[in-house]
């Protein structure tokens, strides 16, 4: 059945055409990742973080991990698509804020423009981010091999630029790919460092640095997981809605009984990745420029991804952008609306009670799906603390990891498998059908 399904996917003209185009920008991002910046010695790069191979760079590894490895190499990505995700956050708090961007949003090409926006404060993100990178790499020896001010202005000029192409480039593997562009960058990025990770876990293994069992142990750990990720991605509330027959002209409309399935995480992974893209860019710049101002220096080691303040801001966070985005995305009061319009109920529930009934509805199940993401999400540093595993492997194989691989695996899958349904086709599996976040 799996062999008919990739047949499937590859006669499909339309199908093969855009996961082709998918593969290919999957690949040049790939490339960027280990194309280095004009100005840095390579070999004085390595040899540095050889070094500190032993003795761990929290702020490294967990910026590695969004960048996919980019950031060691000090490549063109070494920002990752982090920046873009960064602002579409404050602009989605700014059209909450300013009634007038709220105002522009609405009106006919008011997206586009808020995009265009968005675009401008990426480059501002993106121009910070990369000074702080700069102050960083002076730090090592012998890595910059011109004067400091060409390496900072160069070196800012080519890692903005580098952002602002895998902005691009998210935006047309979601155009004209499979979908979900930003997520498959990250998701590339996670999954081009997996066999690193394992074979640093099994060099660890045979120098006696790790007891066998307890990978064993975490082994299992990460599957029972991985399995209740994918239940809890699956798992929905379904909503009765019964529709009263209308006559218009000769027919007649209506008179069917429905649902409307409500996600019990609606936001899916994206408050994980929201939470982890906003405390990446305090903790950047504080590391960056720490060394230069006492109180940065602080708030850097106050911020470090292995401590406690850390892991409850994560927490907190992750719960804000739960419910923050299930708002913006689930409008209770615009469901409700279409509702009424066409003629439909709730069985038990008063007309004008149905938006009160949907939103406490969403912030019971809202809340147990966003304690359970941040359980998930700071699961690496409680397994990094219990069984003394490296950073780098512990955040790539729990937590934060396990989440965008498990959730944009299944929406890329339930994208494809409507694709192929779309052209006739058999789905990818073979009982049941896989359901994506979004509505």
């Amino acid at each position: 059945m799996a062999s008919n399904s990739l047949v499937g996917i590859f006669r499909v003209k339309e199908l093969r055409e855009r996961v082709l185009f998918t593969l290919t920008m999957l690949i040049i991002f790939r490339l960027g990742a280990v194309l280095p910046i004009p100005g840095i010695n390579i070999n004085a790069l390595k040899a540095y973080f050889l070094a500190q191979q032993n003795s761990g760079n929290a702020i490294v590894d967990y910026l590695d991990f969004f960048a996919g490895g980019a950031f060691s190499n000090f490549s063109i990505f070494m920002l990752g698509i982090m920046p873009y995700i960064s602002m579409s956050i404050i602009m989605q708090l700014f059209l909450i804020i300013f009634p007038t961007l709220k105002k522009i949003s609405e009106e006919d090409g008011g997206k586009k423009k808020i995009q265009s926006y968005q675009r401008i404060g990426t480059i501002a993100v993106c121009l910070i981010q990369s000074y702080a990178a700069t102050v960083w790499a002076d730090r090592i020896p012998n890595a910059v091999t011109m004067s400091k001010l060409s390496y900072t202005l160069i070196a800012m000029l080519t890692v903005t630029t580098g952002s602002m192409f895998l902005m691009w480039m998210g935006e047309q593997i979601t155009k004209r790919g499979i979908g979900n562009g930003i997520s498959l960058l990250i998701f590339a990025g996670i999954v081009a460092r997996l066999p690193t990770a394992l074979w640093q876990l099994v060099q660890k293994v045979q120098n006696k640095e790790l007891n066998p069992v307890f990978v064993i142990v975490v082994f299992a750990m990460f599957a029972a997981v991985v399995a209740l990720v994918v239940f809890e991605q699956q798992g929905q509330r379904k909503i009765p809605v019964h529709y009263a027959k209308r006559v218009v002209g000769r027919k007649m409309y209506g008179g069917q009984n429905t649902y409307i399935p409500f996600k019990i995480n609606p936001s899916g992974v994206i408050p994980v990745i929201f939470a982890s893209s906003l405390l990446t860019f305090p903790l950047q710049i504080a590391s960056g420029i720490g060394s230069n101002v006492k109180w940065l220096a602080d708030f850097s080691r106050w911020l470090s991804p292995h401590g406690i303040a850390y892991n409850i801001l994560y927490t907190i966070l992750i719960i804000f952008f739960a419910y923050f985005y299930t708002q913006v995305s689930l409008n209770p009061v615009e469901i409700a609306k279409n509702i009424r319009e066409n003629g439909g109920s709730i069985p038990g529930i008063r007309t004008e009670k149905i938006e009160e009934y949907m939103m406490g509805i969403l912030n019971r199940i809202i809340l147990p799906g966003s304690l359970y993401l941040a359980v998930i999400a700071i699961l690496p540093t409680i397994i990094q603390t219990l069984f003394n595993f490296p950073s780098s492997i512990s955040y790539l194989m729990g937590g934060t990891s396990l989440l965008i691989l498990v959730g944009v695996d299944l929406d890329t899958m339930s994208q494809v498998e409507a694709l192929l349904k779309m052209h006739h086709h058999d789905g990818l599996v073979k009982k049941g059908k896989i359901r994506a976040r979004n509505l």
